[in-house]
């Protein structure tokens, strides 16, 4: 999960309690992580037995893996940023207020809390 989404979920969710919500995207995402880090390890078993059996050269087997490796990496970063579109649009559609929004609030407040003590002055 990106550190953008994550933060957001824990504005939404609170640090003291655990939000459902977020212990299934969380769980849905280890799940797609470790999915996408065992077929790496088997892509690279693969090979490695091509090598072995001398059906490919091991500098083109190096070379192989490494494309892969960065396929994998780009379509990654991918998935997590459509992702994070979605949950911060799942966010808004709920009318959930971010941790910047309450931040932004209490600032206003206490701004005119200031105001309304000079004025009773």
């Amino acid at each position: 999960m990106t550190k953008k989404v994550e933060e957001k979920v824990k504005e939404v969710a609170g640090e003291e309690e655990v939000n459902p919500l977020y212990e299934t995207v969380r769980r849905i995402v280890l799940a797609a992580v470790g999915a996408v880090a065992l077929a790496q390890d088997e892509v690279e078993r693969f090979i490695n037995k091509m090598v072995e059996r001398g059906e490919i050269a091991e500098k083109d087997a190096r070379k192989l893996i490494k494309e892969v490796s960065d396929k994998r990496a780009n379509r990654t970063m991918g998935v997590e940023k459509d992702m994070e579109k979605r949950f911060e649009g799942l966010l808004e559609r709920l009318n959930i207020p971010t941790k910047s929004d309450i931040d932004d609030l209490s600032e206003k407040i206490a701004a005119l809390s200031t105001k309304v003590e000079s004025l009773k002055n």
